[in-house]
């Protein structure tokens, strides 16, 4: 596995890039499946998205704006998110406000039960 950020063709993807976000909760709630880990989220704006069951592991969040988004269930393991907006946002239990912090000021890739 590539530790590059990358752009994929899958189409959920595609609409998170593209700003769709209510489209790609209703997909997602239809049932259609997606594979986001990896993925370069990098400057998007994610705000509304339903991440419930997403593995967004090893995710580039760089300046995404997550403000407000829970995460609580999404796998956000290796996830950097350096710079982003996190206002309101819930992370994971199992990442640690040091973890958390060291991402988002240093860009770091968040490490669960550390």
């Amino acid at each position: 596995m590539s530790n590059k950020p990358q752009i994929k063709t899958d189409a959920l993807y595609q609409l998170l890039r593209t700003g769709d976000i209510e489209i790609f909760n209703q997909r997602r709630a239809a049932g259609e499946v997606c594979d986001l880990t990896g993925c370069d989220f990098r400057g998007l704006d994610l705000r509304g998205m339903d991440a419930e069951g997403l593995d967004l592991s090893d995710g580039y969040f760089r300046q995404t704006d997550l403000r407000a988004v829970d995460l609580r269930a999404a796998q956000m393991e290796g996830a950097s998110i350096h710079g982003a907006m996190i206002s309101g946002a819930y992370f994971p239990r199992e990442l640690s406000g040091d973890e958390i912090y060291l991402s988002l000021a240093h860009g770091t890739r968040m490490r669960y039960g550390c």
